[in-house]
């Protein structure tokens, strides 16, 4: 066990995590020259396209360092503040971390915050100096942060390029050098603890675990802690670039676990593995639970595909433990889930692997945050809203709280007056600003949490020119003005196009909504009147006028009153068609409310 090393990289998004993570395998001789390719850990094909890490990879290496192999477990984690659950995980599965920090963009929100979670759990940090080669590198500056951020000494940052694999060699030995051995007994009984897991259509769920205490042998009888189910180890093994299998996983080593479990909800992530016989007593703690910043309804275009689109939920939430949902119904789109995600880009995400890996078209309503409501009735006791339809009518509502946040934003100070303005405008309000250094200036603002869901990251890094990062706690409920805005479409309610908004904003939004929907419905038969209602007031209109056929084209000369009389005749046919006509919806027009600033 002494020769075993379990590490993981944090960093920033774009810091330059998955090329050195590339770098590492290569020097360690872990993939041969025909297997290698760019983000090699990266295994989604949407991980490639867009460049992120969304799941975190576990692979394990083999080195030689002064006459002794050592067996170097990496875990490579994602950078966005949106998969931050991902990062808690791998953390708690290590005893070390690489700090990675762009020597170009200095120290960013997301890799304080990663720095925090690990500082938590008490790792040992590594801090690695990346992009060293890049012409805009200021490595002497960017030291100087981190030595102040981590009180750490000039000589423990290790300067390294992921590009080029130079200081590749040096990052091993400081793993191997300053993160310690893990700690365990290999003679206790056996406790593991489970932080991912896969769902292999063929094979059924496979568990990647790391082992704290006792031995897991093949064919063994073990137990899941949490839900009490008990099954055979079939195999197990240690995770190379492919699944190599073992007899026996000792105390200390990360691996994978195939029983033939078919059903997703057998296994959680952070459940404790231990032997059916002779079983632990202690559970390991130390996961929090995922606490979902953004709903919204996700339904099946067909409502015969909601069984289906249940079993995609379910092994999507295996590989993916920050999702959370609960079955809902709406009047215009039938049954679906009502879903919970970390943030917007994880939302989008989501949606995208549900077409790609489970072929499942889902239509995705209108995101927005929990809120708690309070009615007049004596005592008050305050009820969440998830969905703004549970929202109780105006006249018996007493008041509404909606989730604040504390956001930190670190941006150049050429753009404070941009994000200042921008924060302001989405309600927020300045708490502190410091200048880190005579360039670069970290904002702390309350702001309410719906504000940031829809556009706010975009339009943020769009007023900084890319140079701002951004990160986000919850800091509880405040009381807030808050209207339902509605949407009438033919003088029906869309329940999946309402949304809570503060009254301030209420007409804008309400006649931008109406704009928008204009643009996107197809024109049909007859005139459809979009309207924007609070209560029972309309507060925007508009008209999508009816496709019309010239029946006037056949009276040619004659008297005015044949014409008239056609038209009199297409107009009570156009009426009669309207009050029985059923408008439907395009999935653009849900996804376009969101992007009302375009």
């Amino acid at each position: 066990m002494k020769n075993i090393r379990n590490f993981c990289i944090i960093a920033h998004i774009d810091h330059g995590k998955s090329t050195l993570a590339d770098r590492l395998l290569d020097a360690t001789q872990t993939v041969t020259k025909r297997e290698a390719q760019a983000q090699l850990l990266d295994s989604m094909d949407l991980e490639r396209e867009r460049g992120i890490t969304i799941k975190s990879h576990a692979i394990q290496m083999d080195y030689t360092y002064k006459g002794e192999v050592y067996t170097l477990n990496l875990i490579d984690t994602p950078g966005h503040v949106d998969f931050s659950y991902e990062v808690s995980r791998s953390i708690a599965a290590c005893e070390g971390a690489l700090l990675i920090v762009d020597a170009a963009q200095s120290i960013q929100a997301q890799t304080i915050s990663n720095l925090y979670l690990a500082l938590e759990n008490d790792l040992q940090i590594i801090p690695v100096l990346n992009k060293v080669d890049l012409p805009s590198a200021n490595p002497d500056e960017v030291s100087d942060d981190i030595m102040e951020l981590l009180g750490c000494d000039l000589e423990d940052i290790i300067h390294a390029s992921g590009k080029t694999g130079f200081g590749v060699e040096n990052i091993l030995q400081a793993v191997i050098e300053r993160i310690p051995a893990p700690k365990g007994d290999p003679e206790e009984p056996l406790q593991a603890l489970i932080f991912d897991s896969v769902y292999n259509p063929f094979r059924g769920v496979e568990v990647i675990f790391r082992v704290l205490n006792g031995q897991i042998k093949k064919n063994q009888k073990i137990k899941f802690m949490a839900t009490g189910s008990e099954y055979f180890a079939d195999e197990i093994g240690t995770l190379k670039l492919n699944q190599v299998p073992k007899n026996v996983i000792s105390a200390g080593d990360v691996g994978y676990l195939i029983s033939g479990i078919k059903e997703a909800k057998e296994v959680k992530v952070g459940d404790t593995i231990t032997d059916a016989v002779a079983p632990t007593q202690n559970m390991i703690t130390g996961f929090e639970d995922v606490k979902p910043m953004v709903f919204a309804g996700i339904y099946p275009v067909d409502t015969e595909d909601y069984e289906d689109l249940r079993n995609s939920m379910e092994k999507l939430q295996l590989n993916d433990a920050s999702l959370v949902f609960a079955a809902e119904s709406s009047a215009a789109l039938g049954f679906g889930f009502r879903c919970g995600f970390l943030g917007m880009l994880h939302m989008e995400i989501i949606q995208e692997r549900l077409e790609r890996e489970f072929n499942m078209t889902v239509i995705t309503t209108v995101p927005n945050v929990s809120y708690f409501a309070y009615t007049k009735k004596e005592p008050e006791t305050a009820f969440v809203v998830n969905n703004p339809s549970d929202l109780p009518e105006p006249s018996k509502l007493d008041r509404v709280e909606e989730p604040f946040i504390k956001a930190t934003i670190i941006t150049k100070a050429d753009f404070v007056g941009q994000v200042m303005s921008l924060c302001i405008e989405k309600r927020g309000q300045i708490t502190n600003q410091t200048y880190l250094t005579p360039e670069r200036v970290e904002l702390n603002f309350d702001m309410p949490l719906a504000e940031i869901v829809f556009d706010f990251y975009d339009r943020l890094k769009t007023v900084s020119k890319g140079y701002a990062s951004f990160d986000y706690h919850p800091i509880g409920m405040r009381q807030s003005k808050l209207v339902r805005l509605d949407v009438l479409l033919n003088g029906q309610n869309v329940d999946a196009l309402s949304a809570l908004i503060h009254e301030d904003n209420a007409y804008y939004i309400g006649k931008k909504m109406c704009e928008k929907l204009r643009e996107l419905i197809p024109r049909q038969q007859f005139d459809i009147p979009i309207q924007a209602a609070i209560g029972a007031k309309v507060i925007a209109r508009e008209t999508i006028k009816a496709l019309r056929k010239d029946v006037t084209a056949k009276c040619y000369g004659g008297d005015i009153s044949r014409k008239r009389k056609l038209l009199e005749k297409q107009k009570a046919g156009k009426k009669r068609m309207r009050q029985v006509g059923n408008v439907e919806i395009p999935q653009s027009a849900f996804m376009a409310v969101l992007k009302l600033n375009d």
